[in-house]
């Protein structure tokens, strides 16, 4: 496992860093003083981001936020005190796992594997909900495309479809492609 490390406590950092690379499963890597978290993700390409917060800072969000944004990663963050509010921050922002309080290097790496299943699993989630979103789009388009066809050329149901699918095989597009054609161009006939 590839840990980058993320403390604003140099000795602190240099003290977890020892202790983790100890195991010799895990590699440990830390963000170079005054470097974007998402610039070290892309430098070191960790399996899971370890940020350590004595005084968690929701200005320090931003940074776990732009990562979200750009190149998601499992996020596990350690705070020394229960804040609810900061908590909630810390989840919107790309956190899979808050932690209050510290923990031993044996309980660091459980923490950290659960970390990464969770986030594996919420990106099957989102990426199988945005495939079915997209199948949904595709499917309205297609119906949408299949009512102009039968109202403007007396077509029945059936014979819209297949006048689709062979403008489709006839041009090597798929289905959805050719009907968002038809509704655009008769978005454009019908003032």
């Amino acid at each position: 496992m590839k840990i980058l490390l993320a403390d604003d406590d140099a000795d602190r950092a240099r003290y977890l860093m020892r202790l983790l690379a100890r195991d010799s499963s895990v590699q440990v890597a830390a963000i170079e003083p005054g470097m974007l978290l998402a610039d070290a993700v892309v430098a070191h390409m960790p399996d899971v981001v370890l940020v350590d917060m004595t005084r968690p800072d929701r200005d320090a969000l931003e940074g776990l936020r732009q990562l979200s944004a750009t190149r998601p990663h499992p996020v596990v963050l350690f705070v020394d005190e229960d804040d609810p509010g900061f908590m909630q921050e810390a989840i919107d922002a790309g956190v899979c796992s808050y932690n209050v309080g510290s923990v031993t290097p044996a309980e660091v790496k459980p923490v950290l594997r659960a970390a990464v299943a969770l986030f594996r699993r919420h990106l099957q989630t989102h990426q199988a909900l945005t495939a079915a979103e997209s199948r949904l789009r595709e499917r309205d388009v297609v119906d949408r495309a299949k009512a102009i066809l039968i109202r403007t050329r007396k077509l029945s149901e059936p014979e819209a479809y297949r006048w689709l699918r062979r403008e489709a095989m006839a041009s090597a597009r798929r289905i959805p492609e050719i009907a968002l054609t038809v509704v655009q161009a008769h978005a454009k006939e019908t003032p």
